[in-house]
Protein backbone atom coordinates (compact mmCIF):
# COMPACT_ATOMS: atom_id res chain seq x y z
CA UNK A 1 0.00 0.00 0.00
CA UNK A 2 1.36 3.37 -1.03
CA UNK A 3 1.23 6.32 1.17
CA UNK A 4 -0.60 9.30 0.47
CA UNK A 5 2.24 11.66 0.58
CA UNK A 6 5.27 12.52 -1.29
CA UNK A 7 9.13 12.75 0.26
CA UNK A 8 12.64 13.10 -0.79
CA UNK A 9 14.70 10.29 -2.92
CA UNK A 10 16.50 8.42 -0.08
CA UNK A 11 20.50 9.12 -0.03
CA UNK A 12 21.71 5.83 -0.15
CA UNK A 13 24.45 5.89 -2.72
CA UNK A 14 24.90 2.71 -4.66
CA UNK A 15 21.67 0.76 -3.13
CA UNK A 16 18.36 3.06 -4.75
CA UNK A 17 17.71 1.84 -8.39
CA UNK A 18 14.45 3.09 -10.62
CA UNK A 19 12.88 1.05 -12.76
CA UNK A 20 10.16 2.13 -15.49
CA UNK A 21 7.03 0.23 -16.09
CA UNK A 22 4.68 1.58 -18.42
CA UNK A 23 4.42 5.29 -17.68
CA UNK A 24 5.50 4.82 -13.87
CA UNK A 25 9.31 4.49 -12.69
CA UNK A 26 9.35 1.87 -9.73
CA UNK A 27 12.45 2.74 -6.78
CA UNK A 28 14.20 -0.18 -5.53
CA UNK A 29 16.00 -0.37 -2.67
CA UNK A 30 18.64 -2.93 -2.54
CA UNK A 31 18.80 -4.69 0.54
CA UNK A 32 21.53 -7.40 0.20
CA UNK A 33 23.77 -9.22 -2.59
CA UNK A 34 24.27 -13.01 -2.94
CA UNK A 35 27.51 -14.61 -4.37
CA UNK A 36 27.02 -17.67 -7.10
CA UNK A 37 30.46 -19.39 -6.45
CA UNK A 38 29.02 -21.37 -9.84
CA UNK A 39 28.52 -18.31 -12.13
CA UNK A 40 31.13 -16.36 -10.46
CA UNK A 41 28.53 -13.25 -10.26
CA UNK A 42 26.39 -11.64 -7.51
CA UNK A 43 23.03 -10.79 -7.84
CA UNK A 44 21.31 -8.49 -5.86
CA UNK A 45 17.90 -8.83 -3.69
CA UNK A 46 16.21 -5.62 -4.19
CA UNK A 47 12.40 -4.31 -3.07
CA UNK A 48 10.01 -1.47 -4.38
CA UNK A 49 10.07 1.35 -1.62
CA UNK A 50 8.16 3.81 -3.70
CA UNK A 51 7.22 5.46 -7.00
CA UNK A 52 9.00 7.95 -8.58
CA UNK A 53 6.76 11.54 -8.79
CA UNK A 54 5.61 12.57 -11.96
CA UNK A 55 5.84 16.22 -11.23
CA UNK A 56 9.15 16.51 -9.56
CA UNK A 57 11.87 13.16 -9.90
CA UNK A 58 13.71 14.41 -6.66
CA UNK A 59 10.48 13.09 -4.68
CA UNK A 60 8.87 9.34 -4.38
CA UNK A 61 5.71 7.95 -2.97
CA UNK A 62 6.67 5.66 -0.31
CA UNK A 63 4.91 2.20 0.76
CA UNK A 64 5.30 0.60 3.73
CA UNK A 65 8.89 -1.00 3.33
CA UNK A 66 10.42 2.40 3.06
CA UNK A 67 9.36 2.82 6.80
CA UNK A 68 10.71 -0.43 7.21
CA UNK A 69 14.34 0.48 5.77
CA UNK A 70 14.23 4.19 6.55
CA UNK A 71 12.66 4.48 10.01
CA UNK A 72 13.96 7.88 10.59
CA UNK A 73 13.18 9.92 7.83
CA UNK A 74 10.25 11.90 8.72
CA UNK A 75 6.94 11.98 6.79
CA UNK A 76 4.94 14.77 6.11
CA UNK A 77 1.37 13.83 7.63
CA UNK A 78 -0.51 11.73 5.47
CA UNK A 79 -4.22 12.32 4.10
CA UNK A 80 -5.77 9.13 5.27
CA UNK A 81 -3.49 8.65 8.73
CA UNK A 82 -4.65 12.12 9.73
CA UNK A 83 -8.11 12.04 9.16
CA UNK A 84 -8.87 8.63 10.79
CA UNK A 85 -7.73 6.83 13.37
CA UNK A 86 -5.48 3.74 13.56
CA UNK A 87 -7.94 1.66 15.89
CA UNK A 88 -11.73 1.38 14.23
CA UNK A 89 -14.47 0.46 16.85
CA UNK A 90 -16.55 -1.80 14.56
CA UNK A 91 -18.66 -3.69 16.56
CA UNK A 92 -22.10 -1.89 17.58
CA UNK A 93 -21.85 -0.12 14.17
CA UNK A 94 -21.95 -4.25 12.91
CA UNK A 95 -25.59 -4.46 14.77
CA UNK A 96 -26.86 -1.31 13.95
CA UNK A 97 -25.97 -2.43 9.88
CA UNK A 98 -27.85 -6.28 10.38
CA UNK A 99 -31.09 -4.34 12.30
CA UNK A 100 -31.58 -1.16 9.59
CA UNK A 101 -31.27 -4.43 7.02
CA UNK A 102 -33.66 -6.64 9.05
CA UNK A 103 -36.08 -3.78 9.54
CA UNK A 104 -36.07 -2.71 6.19
CA UNK A 105 -35.09 0.71 7.15
CA UNK A 106 -32.43 0.63 4.44
CA UNK A 107 -34.23 -0.48 1.08
CA UNK A 108 -37.01 2.69 2.60
CA UNK A 109 -34.19 5.21 2.93
CA UNK A 110 -33.24 4.19 -0.79
CA UNK A 111 -36.08 5.58 -2.36
CA UNK A 112 -36.13 8.77 -0.71
CA UNK A 113 -32.42 9.56 -0.40
CA UNK A 114 -29.58 9.72 -2.93
CA UNK A 115 -26.99 7.06 -2.83
CA UNK A 116 -24.56 9.71 -1.27
CA UNK A 117 -27.22 11.26 1.57
CA UNK A 118 -28.27 7.89 2.47
CA UNK A 119 -25.29 6.62 3.46
CA UNK A 120 -24.56 10.08 6.00
CA UNK A 121 -28.03 9.81 7.26
CA UNK A 122 -27.79 6.54 8.33
CA UNK A 123 -23.96 7.35 9.66
CA UNK A 124 -25.94 10.39 11.87
CA UNK A 125 -28.41 7.82 13.04
CA UNK A 126 -25.85 5.90 14.06
CA UNK A 127 -24.22 8.97 15.64
CA UNK A 128 -26.93 9.05 17.86
CA UNK A 129 -27.41 5.78 19.42
CA UNK A 130 -23.40 5.27 19.97
CA UNK A 131 -22.09 8.62 20.90
CA UNK A 132 -26.04 9.10 22.52
CA UNK A 133 -25.39 12.60 21.48
CA UNK A 134 -26.33 14.90 18.33
CA UNK A 135 -24.66 17.68 18.03
CA UNK A 136 -23.54 18.20 14.48
CA UNK A 137 -20.01 19.46 15.49
CA UNK A 138 -18.92 16.74 17.47
CA UNK A 139 -19.71 13.86 14.53
CA UNK A 140 -16.60 14.31 12.82
CA UNK A 141 -15.44 13.15 16.40
CA UNK A 142 -17.50 10.19 16.07
CA UNK A 143 -16.50 9.61 12.43
CA UNK A 144 -13.00 9.31 12.99
CA UNK A 145 -12.90 5.94 15.06
CA UNK A 146 -16.01 4.35 13.74
CA UNK A 147 -16.35 2.48 10.20
CA UNK A 148 -19.34 4.71 7.68
CA UNK A 149 -22.37 3.70 5.64
CA UNK A 150 -21.05 6.61 3.36
CA UNK A 151 -19.80 5.83 -0.06
CA UNK A 152 -16.20 5.49 0.48
CA UNK A 153 -16.36 6.26 4.21
CA UNK A 154 -15.71 9.56 3.91
CA UNK A 155 -15.14 11.50 6.81
CA UNK A 156 -17.76 14.88 6.18
CA UNK A 157 -17.31 18.21 8.47
CA UNK A 158 -19.63 19.29 11.10
CA UNK A 159 -20.25 22.19 8.24
CA UNK A 160 -21.05 19.22 6.01
CA UNK A 161 -23.39 17.56 8.35
CA UNK A 162 -25.42 21.19 8.83
CA UNK A 163 -25.71 21.71 5.26
CA UNK A 164 -27.12 18.11 4.86
CA UNK A 165 -29.91 18.49 7.41
CA UNK A 166 -30.96 22.12 5.99
CA UNK A 167 -31.35 19.92 2.37
CA UNK A 168 -33.64 17.00 3.78
CA UNK A 169 -36.94 17.94 3.24
CA UNK A 170 -40.33 17.11 4.95
CA UNK A 171 -41.44 14.78 1.97
CA UNK A 172 -38.47 12.91 2.22
CA UNK A 173 -39.82 12.42 5.92
CA UNK A 174 -43.28 11.69 5.15
CA UNK A 175 -42.56 9.60 2.33
CA UNK A 176 -40.19 7.08 5.11
CA UNK A 177 -43.32 6.92 7.31
CA UNK A 178 -45.64 6.31 4.49
CA UNK A 179 -43.67 3.30 3.21
CA UNK A 180 -42.98 2.18 6.62
CA UNK A 181 -46.14 1.84 7.86
CA UNK A 182 -47.76 0.72 4.60
CA UNK A 183 -45.15 -2.45 5.53
CA UNK A 184 -47.38 -2.74 8.61
CA UNK A 185 -49.59 -5.92 9.23
CA UNK A 186 -52.95 -4.29 8.62
CA UNK A 187 -55.23 -6.62 9.67
CA UNK A 188 -53.77 -7.94 12.91
CA UNK A 189 -55.04 -6.12 15.79
CA UNK A 190 -52.89 -3.94 17.69
CA UNK A 191 -52.61 -1.82 20.53
CA UNK A 192 -50.97 1.32 20.09
CA UNK A 193 -49.18 3.34 23.11
CA UNK A 194 -49.43 6.74 22.54
CA UNK A 195 -47.69 9.16 24.57
CA UNK A 196 -45.64 12.83 24.24
CA UNK A 197 -42.89 14.90 25.60
CA UNK A 198 -41.53 17.91 24.81
CA UNK A 199 -37.62 19.29 23.72
CA UNK A 200 -36.15 22.48 24.50
CA UNK A 201 -34.59 24.54 21.44
CA UNK A 202 -31.80 26.31 22.22
CA UNK A 203 -31.63 28.61 19.42
CA UNK A 204 -32.61 29.60 15.70
CA UNK A 205 -35.84 30.82 14.44
CA UNK A 206 -38.11 27.91 14.14
CA UNK A 207 -41.98 28.46 13.48
CA UNK A 208 -43.08 25.57 15.90
CA UNK A 209 -41.00 26.27 18.98
CA UNK A 210 -43.03 28.26 21.44
CA UNK A 211 -43.69 28.83 25.05
CA UNK A 212 -45.54 26.44 26.52
CA UNK A 213 -45.90 24.06 29.25
CA UNK A 214 -42.48 22.55 29.34
CA UNK A 215 -41.77 19.22 31.33
CA UNK A 216 -37.96 19.94 31.95
CA UNK A 217 -38.77 23.74 31.97
CA UNK A 218 -35.47 25.76 31.46
CA UNK A 219 -37.26 28.71 30.73
CA UNK A 220 -36.55 28.30 26.88
CA UNK A 221 -39.44 27.98 24.15
CA UNK A 222 -40.28 24.08 23.46
CA UNK A 223 -41.85 22.10 20.93
CA UNK A 224 -44.22 18.65 21.27
CA UNK A 225 -42.96 15.15 19.87
CA UNK A 226 -45.00 12.17 20.62
CA UNK A 227 -44.50 9.06 19.17
CA UNK A 228 -47.28 5.74 18.35
CA UNK A 229 -45.91 2.78 19.50
CA UNK A 230 -47.02 -0.74 18.27
CA UNK A 231 -46.60 -2.76 22.16
CA UNK A 232 -47.72 -5.91 19.96
CA UNK A 233 -45.00 -5.82 17.65
CA UNK A 234 -42.80 -3.80 19.98
CA UNK A 235 -41.39 -0.86 16.86
CA UNK A 236 -42.68 2.77 17.11
CA UNK A 237 -45.45 3.61 13.90
CA UNK A 238 -45.39 7.23 13.74
CA UNK A 239 -44.31 10.49 15.25
CA UNK A 240 -45.68 13.91 15.30
CA UNK A 241 -44.17 17.34 16.15
CA UNK A 242 -46.32 20.15 16.66
CA UNK A 243 -45.83 23.95 18.55
CA UNK A 244 -45.22 23.85 22.36
CA UNK A 245 -48.23 25.93 22.84
CA UNK A 246 -50.89 23.01 21.89
CA UNK A 247 -51.36 20.77 24.91
CA UNK A 248 -51.54 16.91 24.44
CA UNK A 249 -55.55 16.60 24.82
CA UNK A 250 -56.18 18.82 21.44
CA UNK A 251 -53.67 17.38 19.10
CA UNK A 252 -55.06 13.71 20.48
CA UNK A 253 -57.58 14.08 17.93
CA UNK A 254 -55.41 14.99 15.47
CA UNK A 255 -53.30 11.43 15.78
CA UNK A 256 -56.46 9.58 15.28
CA UNK A 257 -57.26 11.35 11.78
CA UNK A 258 -53.40 9.60 10.83
CA UNK A 259 -53.92 6.69 12.46
CA UNK A 260 -56.90 6.29 9.94
CA UNK A 261 -55.24 7.44 6.88
CA UNK A 262 -52.09 4.83 7.87
CA UNK A 263 -54.37 2.33 7.20
CA UNK A 264 -54.70 1.22 11.05
CA UNK A 265 -58.60 -0.01 11.63
CA UNK A 266 -58.40 -2.71 14.40
CA UNK A 267 -56.38 -1.04 16.61
CA UNK A 268 -56.97 -0.22 20.54
CA UNK A 269 -55.25 2.54 22.47
CA UNK A 270 -53.23 2.83 25.40
CA UNK A 271 -52.93 6.10 26.35
CA UNK A 272 -51.96 7.91 30.03
CA UNK A 273 -54.30 10.13 32.47
CA UNK A 274 -53.03 13.29 30.36
CA UNK A 275 -54.91 12.28 27.55
CA UNK A 276 -58.63 11.70 29.06
CA UNK A 277 -61.16 13.80 28.34
CA UNK A 278 -65.36 13.30 27.23
CA UNK A 279 -63.74 14.70 23.11
CA UNK A 280 -61.67 12.06 23.14
CA UNK A 281 -63.52 9.56 24.09
CA UNK A 282 -66.55 10.30 21.70
CA UNK A 283 -63.53 10.71 18.95
CA UNK A 284 -62.47 7.39 19.64
CA UNK A 285 -66.17 5.37 19.49
CA UNK A 286 -66.68 7.95 16.52
CA UNK A 287 -63.67 6.17 14.95
CA UNK A 288 -64.41 2.64 15.99
CA UNK A 289 -61.21 2.64 18.10
CA UNK A 290 -60.88 0.59 21.40
CA UNK A 291 -59.22 2.63 24.60
CA UNK A 292 -57.60 1.24 27.51
CA UNK A 293 -56.65 5.02 29.18
CA UNK A 294 -55.36 5.35 33.08
CA UNK A 295 -57.46 7.36 35.28
CA UNK A 296 -56.16 9.64 38.42
CA UNK A 297 -57.74 8.24 41.52
CA UNK A 298 -58.88 11.75 42.44
CA UNK A 299 -60.92 12.05 39.75
CA UNK A 300 -64.67 13.08 41.12
CA UNK A 301 -66.51 10.20 39.49
CA UNK A 302 -63.14 7.84 39.89
CA UNK A 303 -63.14 8.53 43.89
CA UNK A 304 -67.07 7.66 44.13
CA UNK A 305 -66.19 4.27 42.74
CA UNK A 306 -63.57 3.67 44.96
CA UNK A 307 -65.54 4.89 47.60
CA UNK A 308 -68.41 2.48 46.73
CA UNK A 309 -66.54 -0.90 46.38
CA UNK A 310 -63.67 -0.41 49.21
CA UNK A 311 -63.23 -3.13 51.51
CA UNK A 312 -64.42 -5.33 48.60
CA UNK A 313 -61.99 -6.75 47.15
CA UNK A 314 -58.46 -5.52 48.64
CA UNK A 315 -57.93 -8.48 50.95
CA UNK A 316 -59.65 -11.13 48.91
CA UNK A 317 -57.05 -13.53 47.22
CA UNK A 318 -59.28 -14.30 44.48
CA UNK A 319 -58.55 -10.36 43.27
CA UNK A 320 -55.01 -10.74 43.73
CA UNK A 321 -52.96 -10.03 40.98
CA UNK A 322 -49.41 -10.77 42.08
CA UNK A 323 -47.58 -10.53 38.85
CA UNK A 324 -48.15 -6.45 39.39
CA UNK A 325 -48.26 -6.44 43.35
CA UNK A 326 -52.04 -5.43 43.19
CA UNK A 327 -55.83 -6.59 44.41
CA UNK A 328 -58.18 -5.63 41.14
CA UNK A 329 -61.89 -5.81 40.42
CA UNK A 330 -64.41 -4.78 37.76
CA UNK A 331 -67.07 -2.63 37.47
CA UNK A 332 -69.26 -1.83 34.07
CA UNK A 333 -71.20 1.05 33.76
CA UNK A 334 -71.39 4.48 31.74
CA UNK A 335 -68.58 7.21 31.95
CA UNK A 336 -70.67 10.06 32.37
CA UNK A 337 -74.58 10.29 31.91
CA UNK A 338 -74.44 10.98 27.84
CA UNK A 339 -72.43 7.96 27.21
CA UNK A 340 -74.08 5.58 25.01
CA UNK A 341 -71.53 2.90 25.57
CA UNK A 342 -70.71 0.60 28.60
CA UNK A 343 -67.49 1.16 30.00
CA UNK A 344 -65.11 -1.23 32.21
CA UNK A 345 -63.77 0.36 35.32
CA UNK A 346 -60.79 -1.92 36.79
CA UNK A 347 -60.04 -0.55 40.11
CA UNK A 348 -56.53 -0.96 41.83
CA UNK A 349 -54.73 -1.86 45.09
CA UNK A 350 -51.35 -1.67 45.82
CA UNK A 351 -50.61 -1.74 49.39
CA UNK A 352 -47.10 -0.44 49.08
CA UNK A 353 -48.20 2.04 46.99
CA UNK A 354 -50.58 3.54 49.79
CA UNK A 355 -47.65 3.68 52.01
CA UNK A 356 -45.16 5.48 50.15
CA UNK A 357 -48.10 7.83 48.76
CA UNK A 358 -49.46 8.52 52.42
CA UNK A 359 -45.68 9.64 53.21
CA UNK A 360 -45.43 12.01 50.14
CA UNK A 361 -49.07 13.69 51.27
CA UNK A 362 -47.99 13.98 54.73
CA UNK A 363 -44.47 15.50 53.94
CA UNK A 364 -45.81 17.75 51.06
CA UNK A 365 -48.76 19.05 53.67
CA UNK A 366 -46.17 19.60 56.33
CA UNK A 367 -44.03 21.40 54.30
CA UNK A 368 -46.96 23.73 52.77
CA UNK A 369 -47.79 24.69 56.47
CA UNK A 370 -44.34 25.32 57.17
CA UNK A 371 -44.34 27.72 54.21
CA UNK A 372 -47.08 29.68 54.69
CA UNK A 373 -46.32 29.99 58.99
CA UNK A 374 -43.26 31.62 57.63
CA UNK A 375 -45.25 34.26 55.66
CA UNK A 376 -47.35 34.96 58.43
CA UNK A 377 -48.07 38.68 59.07
CA UNK A 378 -47.45 39.90 54.97
CA UNK A 379 -49.22 41.32 52.64
CA UNK A 380 -49.32 38.12 49.89
CA UNK A 381 -51.54 36.09 48.18
CA UNK A 382 -50.96 31.92 47.86
CA UNK A 383 -52.13 29.48 44.71
CA UNK A 384 -55.11 27.49 45.13
CA UNK A 385 -53.15 24.45 45.58
CA UNK A 386 -53.00 25.92 49.11
CA UNK A 387 -56.40 26.59 49.42
CA UNK A 388 -57.37 22.81 48.58
CA UNK A 389 -55.41 21.91 52.04
CA UNK A 390 -55.85 24.96 54.17
CA UNK A 391 -58.52 27.84 55.25
CA UNK A 392 -56.54 30.61 54.85
CA UNK A 393 -56.58 33.46 57.62
CA UNK A 394 -56.29 37.11 56.33
CA UNK A 395 -56.55 40.49 58.43
CA UNK A 396 -59.54 42.61 58.38
CA UNK A 397 -57.77 44.35 55.20
CA UNK A 398 -58.16 41.26 53.49
CA UNK A 399 -54.56 41.41 52.35
CA UNK A 400 -52.25 41.01 55.18
CA UNK A 401 -52.13 36.75 55.65
CA UNK A 402 -52.42 35.94 59.61
CA UNK A 403 -52.34 32.03 59.46
CA UNK A 404 -53.54 28.91 58.04
CA UNK A 405 -56.04 26.37 59.16
CA UNK A 406 -56.22 22.76 57.99
CA UNK A 407 -58.85 21.31 56.43
CA UNK A 408 -58.48 17.93 57.70
CA UNK A 409 -61.54 16.17 56.42
CA UNK A 410 -59.95 16.83 52.55
CA UNK A 411 -56.76 15.74 54.13
CA UNK A 412 -58.07 12.73 55.70
CA UNK A 413 -60.16 11.75 52.04
CA UNK A 414 -57.03 12.07 50.04
CA UNK A 415 -55.25 9.60 52.48
CA UNK A 416 -58.02 7.25 52.28
CA UNK A 417 -57.30 6.93 48.48
CA UNK A 418 -53.84 6.11 48.79
CA UNK A 419 -52.83 2.84 46.76
CA UNK A 420 -56.19 3.12 44.51
CA UNK A 421 -55.71 3.62 40.71
CA UNK A 422 -58.06 2.88 38.02
CA UNK A 423 -58.22 1.76 34.51
CA UNK A 424 -60.73 1.97 31.96
CA UNK A 425 -61.39 0.30 29.17
CA UNK A 426 -64.01 0.65 26.14
CA UNK A 427 -64.10 -3.64 25.48
CA UNK A 428 -64.74 -5.77 28.12
CA UNK A 429 -62.04 -7.20 29.69
CA UNK A 430 -60.61 -8.81 33.32
CA UNK A 431 -58.78 -6.55 35.50
CA UNK A 432 -55.76 -8.28 34.87
CA UNK A 433 -55.84 -8.22 31.26
CA UNK A 434 -56.47 -4.55 31.13
CA UNK A 435 -53.29 -3.76 33.68
CA UNK A 436 -51.52 -6.38 31.32
CA UNK A 437 -51.98 -4.10 28.40
CA UNK A 438 -51.46 -1.33 30.38
CA UNK A 439 -48.17 -1.96 31.76
CA UNK A 440 -47.50 -2.62 27.93
CA UNK A 441 -46.81 1.06 27.93
CA UNK A 442 -44.01 0.71 29.62
CA UNK A 443 -41.43 0.22 26.18
CA UNK A 444 -42.70 2.97 25.02
CA UNK A 445 -42.07 5.69 28.17
CA UNK A 446 -38.82 3.49 28.08
CA UNK A 447 -38.26 5.31 24.09
CA UNK A 448 -38.91 8.80 25.29
CA UNK A 449 -36.27 8.46 28.19
CA UNK A 450 -33.48 6.74 25.88
CA UNK A 451 -34.40 9.17 23.35
CA UNK A 452 -33.41 12.01 25.78
CA UNK A 453 -30.66 10.04 27.56
CA UNK A 454 -29.08 8.15 25.38
CA UNK A 455 -29.77 9.34 21.82
CA UNK A 456 -28.87 12.93 23.05
CA UNK A 457 -31.98 14.50 22.18
CA UNK A 458 -33.32 16.57 25.44
CA UNK A 459 -32.53 19.60 22.98
CA UNK A 460 -32.55 20.46 19.76
CA UNK A 461 -29.16 22.53 18.39
CA UNK A 462 -30.55 23.87 15.22
CA UNK A 463 -31.40 27.32 13.59
CA UNK A 464 -33.74 26.68 10.82
CA UNK A 465 -37.14 24.81 10.26
CA UNK A 466 -35.49 22.67 7.76
CA UNK A 467 -32.58 21.47 10.30
CA UNK A 468 -35.43 20.83 13.13
CA UNK A 469 -37.37 18.80 10.79
CA UNK A 470 -34.62 16.23 9.71
CA UNK A 471 -33.13 16.20 13.19
CA UNK A 472 -36.55 14.88 14.16
CA UNK A 473 -36.36 12.50 11.18
CA UNK A 474 -33.31 11.30 12.17
CA UNK A 475 -34.06 10.71 15.57
CA UNK A 476 -37.04 8.63 14.76
CA UNK A 477 -35.01 6.48 12.91
CA UNK A 478 -32.44 6.15 15.57
CA UNK A 479 -35.44 5.39 17.85
CA UNK A 480 -36.59 2.29 15.79
CA UNK A 481 -33.12 0.95 15.75
CA UNK A 482 -32.95 1.56 19.36
CA UNK A 483 -35.88 -0.29 19.84
CA UNK A 484 -34.97 -3.16 18.15
CA UNK A 485 -31.66 -3.28 19.98
CA UNK A 486 -33.58 -3.52 23.11
CA UNK A 487 -36.13 -6.22 22.21
CA UNK A 488 -33.53 -7.91 20.69
CA UNK A 489 -31.42 -8.38 24.14
CA UNK A 490 -34.90 -8.70 25.97
CA UNK A 491 -35.95 -11.52 24.05
CA UNK A 492 -32.69 -13.82 24.81
CA UNK A 493 -32.86 -12.49 28.44
CA UNK A 494 -36.16 -14.44 28.68
CA UNK A 495 -33.98 -17.19 27.40
CA UNK A 496 -31.48 -17.20 29.73
CA UNK A 497 -31.29 -19.05 33.58
CA UNK A 498 -29.29 -16.11 34.69
CA UNK A 499 -29.96 -11.91 33.88
CA UNK A 500 -26.07 -10.95 33.11
CA UNK A 501 -25.71 -7.00 33.49
CA UNK A 502 -24.51 -6.74 30.16
CA UNK A 503 -27.56 -7.52 28.29
CA UNK A 504 -29.23 -4.10 28.49
CA UNK A 505 -28.71 -1.74 25.51
CA UNK A 506 -25.94 1.07 26.97
CA UNK A 507 -24.34 -1.81 28.55
CA UNK A 508 -24.26 -3.86 25.07
CA UNK A 509 -23.27 -1.46 23.35
CA UNK A 510 -20.11 -0.42 25.94
CA UNK A 511 -19.03 -3.98 25.08
CA UNK A 512 -19.54 -4.16 21.17
CA UNK A 513 -17.37 -0.84 21.08
CA UNK A 514 -14.68 -3.02 22.49
CA UNK A 515 -14.16 -5.08 19.32
CA UNK A 516 -11.61 -3.66 17.56
CA UNK A 517 -9.90 -2.50 13.77
CA UNK A 518 -6.01 -1.91 14.52
CA UNK A 519 -3.81 -0.57 11.14
CA UNK A 520 -0.74 -1.76 11.08
CA UNK A 521 2.55 -1.35 9.35
CA UNK A 522 1.47 -2.13 5.96
CA UNK A 523 -1.60 0.38 6.46
CA UNK A 524 -4.14 -2.82 6.31
CA UNK A 525 -7.03 -2.44 9.04
CA UNK A 526 -7.68 -5.86 10.73
CA UNK A 527 -8.98 -7.62 13.75
CA UNK A 528 -7.23 -6.69 16.85
CA UNK A 529 -8.20 -10.08 18.74
CA UNK A 530 -11.00 -12.78 18.39
CA UNK A 531 -14.58 -11.97 19.79
CA UNK A 532 -15.16 -12.14 23.64
CA UNK A 533 -17.60 -14.87 25.08
CA UNK A 534 -19.31 -11.91 26.53
CA UNK A 535 -19.62 -10.32 23.42
CA UNK A 536 -20.35 -13.41 21.64
CA UNK A 537 -23.34 -13.94 23.73
CA UNK A 538 -24.34 -10.23 23.09
CA UNK A 539 -24.11 -10.38 18.99
CA UNK A 540 -25.89 -13.60 19.48
CA UNK A 541 -29.32 -11.92 20.75
CA UNK A 542 -28.93 -10.70 17.17
CA UNK A 543 -28.26 -13.29 15.24
CA UNK A 544 -24.77 -12.68 14.25
CA UNK A 545 -21.61 -15.14 14.78
CA UNK A 546 -17.87 -14.86 15.20
CA UNK A 547 -17.53 -15.39 11.57
CA UNK A 548 -20.11 -12.64 10.32
CA UNK A 549 -18.66 -10.27 12.07
CA UNK A 550 -14.39 -11.68 10.67
CA UNK A 551 -16.50 -11.30 7.27
CA UNK A 552 -17.76 -7.56 8.26
CA UNK A 553 -14.43 -6.76 9.28
CA UNK A 554 -12.85 -7.77 6.39
CA UNK A 555 -15.76 -6.15 3.83
CA UNK A 556 -14.83 -2.56 6.45
CA UNK A 557 -10.88 -3.17 5.30
CA UNK A 558 -11.05 -3.68 1.46
CA UNK A 559 -13.53 -0.46 2.06
CA UNK A 560 -11.13 1.49 3.62
CA UNK A 561 -8.13 0.21 0.80
CA UNK A 562 -10.45 1.30 -2.29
Amino acid sequence: MYLDCLVKMPNAPGKIVCQKKGETTYVYYETDRTYDPEKRYTTPKRVTIGKRSKDDPDMIQPNENFLRFFPDEQLPEEKDRSVRSSCLRIGTFIVIRQLMKENGISDILSVYLKPKDQGLFQDLAAYSIISENNAAQYYPDYAYNHPLFTEGMTIYSDSKVSDFLNSLTAEQSAGFLNEWNSARDHRQKIYISYDSTNKNCQAGDIEMVEFGNAKDDKSLPVFNYSIAYDTNNREPLFYEKYPGSINDVSQFQFMLDKAKAYGYKKVGFILDRGYFSKKNIEYMDQCGYSFVIMVKGMASFIHQLITENKGSFEEEWINSISEYGVYGKTIKRKMYASDKNDRYFHLYYNSARASSEKREIEAKITEMKRFLMNHKNEKRTFGPAYENYFILHYDTDGETFLFPEDKTQVVSDELKLCGYFAIVTSEKMSAKDAISLYKSRDTSEKLFRGDKSYLGNKSLRVYSDESAVSKIFIEFIALIIRCSMYTHLKDAVKKMDQKPNYMTVPAAIRELEKIEMVRQLDGVYRLDHAVTAKQKTILEAFGIGADHVKYRAACISEELKR
